[in-house]
């Protein structure tokens, strides 16, 4: 080829490969789609091969010529993507050249560029050059064209240059444009429980970042994942809501936003709810659809549900619901899933799951603080589905230890490697009686059942690295929580975690063969191993506290055929000297965790990586990293706001907090208001920023708080909010009944009706009055007739026509609204009445409803009939009882228009009804008021009565139920007060007070007071004539007062001698002013005296540094408070001062001496149960330099005495061993402390008084160590003993017989055997029987041990001892062979033997000789003597062989019998010598 055509395609093949590169890189929406990098891929791909050197040589031919690679170990077969991770294997399929290797390993290791203003300049320009350049032609040009088209393509590229500056410089900003909406996101409608999608699409350069908001709220989505994902994908973004309730209905606003302007739509949302009124059934229908698969529509209905539920620690709680699918399809079922926070529960052990075909259960075992949260049942069935939801709380498990924190949650894994693991945690929501100071982190492998503790430090963050894992193993943590009262218990353990690289875990999950990569990598293999393998990439810091750095690496690329290891190195700010970490054990992970580094350092981190070809060089060092918490505690919530919700539930909601990362969650704590105790309200952490606290007390009063949670720890609480009663909220009012006829004329009507039960929750303000005209069966149009409100249940309705019939109707009003229509009255005829007695009373009521009474309170007729009313009679009945059961309550007539009811049983409802008298008679009764239940609510309150600290006396009424708008409105006698001269009635919140301005005669009544929309909480008391006599003399003693001493003035001697003269008034305020005295002069505060007054404990206090001779007086405090005053005084003279004095001079002395090296104890002595005498004292305040110096006597005990090795030191504690004690140790003991900051000597004499009284110390022990007595019976006598650890020959003994002292003679005597301490009895009579008692010394008075030696005992003892003696007499008297007689006797043949046996025997034995057994007698050849009672002979006159044998001398008398047994053995010389010769 001509070299013209040659250098003419290298530099078209050049341009391509560049303008490929920015055609690729080309994508509309962004620079990181797939398909742009599929693009670019192969296009580095195909242009790759092409790089590479020619060169002519003189024969005019190319040559490749490849560049130099340097040798490298044997390639492993592992592939490794960009970011040197293990992605599956290589296979080696053939040796390639150089060029060809080093194409394919370009192509790989290609990084894509991110997008930028040049690209986008740059971008039309070359788009359309980059398609015509794909495809190149070649062809033959001569030089002067090629030389032409290269001057003019030079000119070209110059003009461009120079256009495309000329545009930079007049046109910057000319590519970027604002935002703006291609797709936008459209309005829907769904239905609650259903998960909603936002989406749109946006353009805009540079790219706009896009942000979501809710009725102009910002939505975070980070802090609220369970209810909120966004994502935002080539330009395309969305909002995803979960679980769409009734609250999500708003508007919705995606804001684009970027340099260049900002552009923004709104969407509309509406949640439906399902219709569930009051006429619903249980059937009622929801948003289910047709099912075509069955023909059927199916209906889903949830009855029997589960409570919100409250379970402790520990313990096992189950949900359930009954569920009825309509229509019933054979062998169809509906799927029942069960969530916790919108997650499905999945059945575990912890979890147990039932469906029974009727009922859902969910069984929740050994329940944790994890389990709390909101359990939904969802059952989806062909045609929908429905849900139910309630809130379940788990409360914490008793402490062991009062005032520990109780246990941590939600304990996590995370980032495992092969030898290291991260964990993390949730703050507990109780810190216990102080503030938590760390975690433990403990861990177990599983398998076994050992936890091990990972950190001997606590740490403050609720995340912790955990290092040292054992590769491949599989392992379980769990977080315990410290503060000053001791740790908690450990939290519910982790799920299992496997120490291995995320490659590794992703291997096992593929299987055991290799996966599919997508490509093939070649690799050369070189024969060449072992090498030391490249430096790590990308150290970077993942993790500072001031506990610990965490960093992360890339492997090397060049690593060689075997793994690599790693040396984490660090050096400190302002040095140039490495340290090496792990200089023990190189780590396989490549992250490490690096603790006891000091905080506040900085520090630079580098590493090395190693292999058996040994370390590589070190990587890059990291930035300076300071040591510290770079996660800060969040900020406290906003004001939190409490509002009522039901009789055991408030709603409680907060701003969330500002500027917190990584935040956890919120706790909630309520505190009843006067107690400050304050209880947590969820034992989880809340994300959103509204919670409904359950499980509250009714009627009670409460305040609460939150507080946010991360890792760092908690935040401060949020401002309280305002006081809330727990108590249902306002609702409207039930209907009124009973609407009747009480009087007509020819143009009005009276009607009269009963209230309703149910006020609402409120007073009730008034009722309205419809009526309508009656025709026959004709009836017209309801009408207003009164336009204002009427208080009484009864109204006068005026304008009527006469002889028209009307009907009535009622509502009843309170401050939510009005009530639904009463039912309509009969038809009621206007015409005059013509009766004389008056009509029924109107308006009862009751008030003051006990156990045993009430007040029954009503109006006057409003037809008076013919006179003037004059009296009531009121009537009572049993609820249940008919028209025969009504009782009179009274028998004269009453001529108020109230009455107290008494004598009725709790818990039974009655009725009530009033009937009016006048001259004419008796009239028709009321209406019936009831049933009333006869019960006193919970909480109630009655009238107390005060007198204050001023003597102002006042009624005190208190309701817990007070809602805003309640009013107290007090009456005498049942007659509003409108005279306020004598009386002032002052309100609080809560409590209403009724204070007597000038208490009298003309004040005794009952008062009562009833507070309004509280349904008819009142009370009343009767002031009488004595009560008050009594209440005005508590107000006299209150007005001149006196202030009260807990204690009098004392005095207590403090550390340094100081002194302190303090006393303790019982109650005092703010405003009490108190006067130090010291001999009639005042003592102001100085260098001499300081003075304190705590007026919230009433401790009062004057401190002296030390007691002069000056200071011999009498001290006073004067106290004055308003009009209270108070006197205490301390004489401090003579010898009690001179005391004093010595033991304030003593302390300071004392406190100086402590200063250094100091004896905490003093050298004194104890004696052990093994009677060694330890000499022993503590000492405290040295260090390792301080000298210790025992001495004896004055003489050193040097390390080379026998005495050192004696000498012990243990835990502050000097011990010298003496042992069993003697007269040699007794000399003066001495201990001496020294060093730079002082000396201290302590000194013990064993001596004289010291001696004895560790002997008597040893006494006692000795003593107190002797058994009982036991008897032991010999052939002398009986023996009396007791044994001791330890005997001293100095230690007394004595005995006595009948408690008279026993002396030592031949019958009976006391000594001591080693331990045994005894008493010898010799030839026992019954003189000896009775009581002994051993008497011990132990330094006092004496231990004694008593022994009665009669009956049984005595009995026993003395048999025994009579055996024993008959045994030894016979034993000392057989008859016995005790000597003269040899064992073998050899004789020549025809020799005379004689042999002399010594027998004893009392009586003198019989003595009897024997051969062979064979009784021998005296003759000529044997003769036999028996000579003084004591010598027995034989003689054998000429021994022949035939005297050869076995004989014995025997001997008896009564006591026994004995043989003295020997041999004869008879020889002849001559047959001896030839049998010699013959042998």
């Amino acid at each position: 080829m001509p070299r013209s055509i040659q250098v003419m395609e290298k530099q078209q093949q050049q341009q391509q490969q560049q303008q490929q590169q920015h055609y690729c890189e080309c994508s509309f929406l962004s620079s990181k789609s797939i398909a742009s990098q599929q693009s670019i891929k192969s296009t580095v791909k195909t242009t790759s091969h092409s790089v590479k050197t020619t060169v002519k040589t003189e024969t005019e031919k190319e040559v490749v010529k490849l560049s130099p690679l340097p040798k490298r170990a044997k390639r492993t077969y592992l592939a490794i993507d960009k970011d040197k991770e293990v992605i599956g294997y290589v296979i080696p399929v053939f040796r390639a050249n150089h060029g060809v290797v080093r194409g394919l390993m370009e192509a790989q290791e290609y990084e894509q560029t991110e997008e930028g203003i040049h690209y986008v300049a740059m971008r039309n320009l070359f788009v359309r050059e980059a398609k015509e350049a794909m495809h190149i032609k070649v062809e033959k040009k001569t030089r002067t064209t090629q030389v032409r088209e290269s001057v003019e393509r030079m000119a070209l590229s110059r003009t461009m240059d120079e256009w495309a500056e000329f545009r930079k410089k007049m046109n910057p900003d000319s590519l970027t444009h604002p935002p703006e909406f291609i797709v936008k996101p459209r309005g829907q409608t769904v239905w609650e429980g259903n998960t909603l999608l936002l989406h749109c699409t946006v353009a805009g350069w540079p790219k706009p970042r896009i942000t979501w908001y809710k009725n102009n709220v910002l939505i975070d989505a980070r802090a609220n994942p369970e209810k909120y994902t966004t994502e935002s994908n080539y330009n395309m973004h969305s909002l995803e809501i979960k679980n769409c309730d009734f609250m999500d209905t708003a508007q919705y606003r995606a804001s684009a936003l970027n340099v260049k302007g900002e552009a923004s739509f709104v969407a509309t949302i509406v949640v439906k709810r399902f219709q569930e009124g009051d006429d619903a059934g249980p059937l009622a229908i929801k948003p289910h659809g047709f099912c075509p698969e069955y023909g059927v529509t199916f209906e889903t209905t949830i009855i029997d549900k589960f409570e919100v539920a409250f379970g402790q620690e520990g313990r096992t709680l189950s949900l359930g619901c009954s569920v009825i699918i309509y229509p019933t399809v054979k062998n169809y079922q509906p799927e029942v899933v069960w969530y916790r926070d919108s997650v499905p529960l999945k059945p575990s052990k912890w979890v147990h799951t039932h469906w029974s075909g009727e009922r859902a259960t969910l069984t929740l075992i050994h329940l944790n603080k994890e389990d709390e949260g909101m359990y939904t049942l969802r059952v989806n069935t062909k045609s929908g589905f429905d849900i139910y939801s309630a809130y379940v709380f788990v409360r914490d498990a008793e402490v062991e230890v009062e005032g520990v924190p109780v246990a941590p949650l939600d304990v996590c894994c995370h980032d495992a490697n092969k030898d290291y693991v991260v964990i993390t945690w949730k703050q507990p929501a109780v810190e216990g009686s102080s503030s938590i100071l760390g975690y433990y982190v403990d861990r177990c492998e599983v398998g076994t059942h050992h936890w091990a503790q990972c950190n001997d430090v606590p740490v403050k963050y609720a995340r912790f690295p955990v290092t040292g894992l054992v590769e491949g193993r599989s392992y379980i943590f769990r977080v315990r929580a410290l503060n000053s009262a001791g740790v908690s218990r450990p939290s519910r353990v982790s799920e299992a975690v496997v120490a291995m690289d995320h490659s590794d875990r992703a291997c096992l999950r593929a299987g055991p063969s290799a996966p599919w990569t997508g490509m093939i990598k070649f690799t050369e293999e070189d024969p060449i191993v072992g090498i030391v393998p490249g430096e790590p990439t990308d150290v970077v810091v993942t993790e500072a506290t001031k506990s610990y750095v965490v960093l992360a690496w890339k492997p090397p690329v060049l690593r060689g055929h075997e793994g690599v290891m790693y040396y984490i190195e660090k050096c400190m700010s302002g040095t140039d000297s490495w340290q090496r970490v792990n200089t023990g054990m190189p780590v396989k992970s490549p992250r490490f965790a690096l603790f006891d580094l000091a905080e506040g350092k900085a520090y630079s981190f580098r590493v090395r990586c190693c292999n058996s070809a040994g370390v590589g060089e070190p990587s890059m060092c990291t930035e300076e990293i300071t040591v510290g918490d770079k996660l800060d505690l969040p900020c406290a919530p906003g004001q939190a706001v409490a509002i009522r919700n039901t009789d055991t539930s408030v709603v409680v909601s907060w701003t969330e907090s500002k500027d917190v990362k990584h935040l956890a969650g919120y706790y909630i704590e309520c505190s009843v208001v006067g107690t400050d105790v304050w209880m947590p309200c969820t034992n989880k952490p809340v994300k959103q920023t509204r919670f409904v606290c359950h499980g509250l007390t009714t009627g009670e009063n409460y305040v609460f708080r939150v507080k946010a949670v991360n890792a760092a720890g908690y935040s401060q609480s949020s401002p309280s909010a305002e006081p809330v009663v727990v108590k249902a909220a306002i609702s409207t009012p039930g209907k009124p009944t009973g609407v009747t006829l009480l009087e007509a004329e020819r143009d009005y009507m009276v009607l009269g009706w009963t209230a309703p039960t149910n006020d609402g929750g409120a007073d009730i303000r008034g009722y309205f009055v419809d009526y309508r005209t009656v025709k026959g069966d004709v009836v017209g149009k309801w009408h207003e007739m009164n336009h204002k409100a009427v208080t009484t249940t009864s109204y006068k309705a005026e304008n009527l026509k006469e002889n028209i019939f009307y009907q009535f109707q009622v509502r009843a009003m309170n401050m939510a609204g009005l009530s639904k229509a009463s039912l309509a009255s009969a038809a009621l005829e206007c015409k005059e009445w013509t009766i004389t007695v008056p009509g029924g009373p109107v308006g009862l009521h009751v008030l003051e409803v006990r156990d045993t009474s009430l007040v029954v309170l009503w109006e006057p007729p409003v037809f008076e009939g013919r006179s003037p009313v004059n009296g009531y009679y009121l009537d009572v009945k049993d609820a249940t009882a008919g028209e025969e059961g009504w009782k009179a309550v009274h028998e004269k007539v009453n001529k108020t228009k109230h009455m107290k009811v008494t004598g009725l049983k709790a818990g039974t409802s009655y009725v009530f009804r009033v009937r009016a008298q006048n001259l004419a008679g008796v009239g028709n009764a009321s209406a019936a008021l009831g049933p009333i239940l006869a019960l006193t609510r919970p909480g109630t309150k009655e009238i107390c009565v005060d007198v204050d600290e001023d003597g102002v006396i006042s009624m005190i009424f208190e309701c817990s139920e007070i809602k805003e708008d309640s009013e107290f409105i007090w009456s005498k006698n049942y007659q509003t007060i409108t005279d306020t001269s004598s009386l002032t009635i002052v309100n609080e919140r809560g409590k209403s007070r009724v204070i007597f301005n000038s208490p009298s005669l003309d004040d005794l009544g009952t008062f009562s007071c009833v507070v309004t929309n509280t349904n008819g909480i009142s009370s009343s008391y009767t002031l009488t004539e004595e009560g008050l006599k009594r209440l005005l003399d508590i107000s006299h003693d209150h007005k001149f007062p006196v202030i009260p001493f807990k204690n009098q003035m004392a005095m207590e001697l403090l550390e340094k001698g100081r002194v302190r003269l303090w006393t303790q008034v019982e109650k005092c305020t703010s405003a009490c002013q108190v006067e130090y005295v010291f001999n009639d002069a005042i003592v102001t505060q100085g260098k001499k005296y300081t003075m304190n007054f705590d007026q919230s404990t009433g401790i009062i206090e004057m401190f002296m540094d030390s007691l002069e001779v000056t200071d011999e007086g009498t001290f006073t405090f004067n106290l004055v408070d308003g009009k209270a005053k108070g006197t205490t005084s301390l004489v401090l003279i003579g010898d009690e001062f001179r005391e004093l004095q010595k033991k304030s001079e003593f302390e300071r002395a004392e406190w100086v001496r402590k200063q250094g090296p100091h004896f905490v104890e003093y050298l004194d002595f104890t004696v052990t149960e093994e009677c060694n005498v330890l000499l022993k004292c503590k000492i405290g305040n040295v260090k390792q330099e301080t000298e210790i110096i025992w001495s004896k006597d004055s003489i050193e005990i040097t390390e080379d005495d026998e005495d050192a090795k004696k000498i012990e030191k243990e835990d502050g504690g000097l011990t010298f061993n003496i042992g069993k004690i003697s007269k040699n140790d007794m000399g003066i003991y001495e201990v001496f402390l020294r060093d730079d900051r002082g000396k201290d000597r302590s000194t013990f004499s064993l001596t004289g008084a010291g001696y004895q009284a560790v002997m008597n110390e040893l006494f006692r022990i000795i003593a107190n160590s002797s058994s009982a007595i036991n008897v032991r019976s010999t052939e002398h006598g009986i023996i009396l003993y007791s044994t001791v650890t330890y005997y001293h020959e100095e230690q007394r003994v004595g005995w006595l017989h009948k408690d008279a002292k026993v002396a030592a003679s031949e019958h009976v005597k006391s000594g001591v055997t080693g331990e045994e301490i005894w008493l010898k009895i010799n030839d026992p009579t019954e003189k000896d029987k009775g009581k002994y008692t051993m008497d011990i010394f132990d330094g006092k008075d004496g231990v004694k041990r008593v022994f009665e030696l009669t009956g049984k005992a005595w009995e026993e003892a003395f048999e025994e001892f009579q055996r024993l003696k008959a045994a030894a007499i016979a034993e000392r008297n057989r008859a016995r062979v005790v000597g003269g007689l040899p064992d073998v006797v050899a004789i020549q043949e025809g020799k005379s033997l004689n042999l002399t046996g010594n027998v004893w025997g009392e009586p003198v034995p019989e003595v009897s000789w024997t051969k062979n057994e064979k009784l021998l007698v005296s003759d000529d050849h044997y003769t036999l003597k028996f000579e003084n009672g004591k010598f027995a002979s034989i003689t054998i006159a000429a021994v022949t062989t035939a005297d050869s044998g076995k004989y014995a001398l025997l001997v008896k008398n009564k006591y026994g019998t004995e043989a003295g047994e020997f041999t004869v053995s008879v020889y002849n010389p001559e047959e001896d010598d030839k049998e010699e010769k013959t042998g």
